[in-house]
């Protein structure tokens, strides 16, 4: 177990709404992705995590130190 990789995890879930949408839908992928070496074991105390209070925490974080999420914009030219 990294102590430092779990740290880095809690940052991204607190600062990063991408992250942390990503990470509750499939935990082990977005870490790898976002190069967090987590056991199961951690991966499964940080989605023990009550995800509104993540979502809570980071509402009062300063914006200046928060990832600003920009929604995926729909390609005009597609047809749907």
């Amino acid at each position: 177990m990294s102590q430092r990789a779990v740290e880095r995890a809690l940052g991204k879930l607190v600062t990063d709404e991408g992250f942390r949408e990503e990470f509750f839908k499939d935990p082990e992928r977005a870490s790898l992705q976002a190069g967090l070496e987590l056991s199961r074991e951690e991966l499964d105390g940080l989605l023990r995590t009550p995800r509104p209070t993540l979502a809570k925490l980071s509402g009062c974080i300063d914006d200046r130190i928060r990832r600003l999420r920009i929604p995926a914009r729909s390609n005009p030219r597609e047809t749907t």
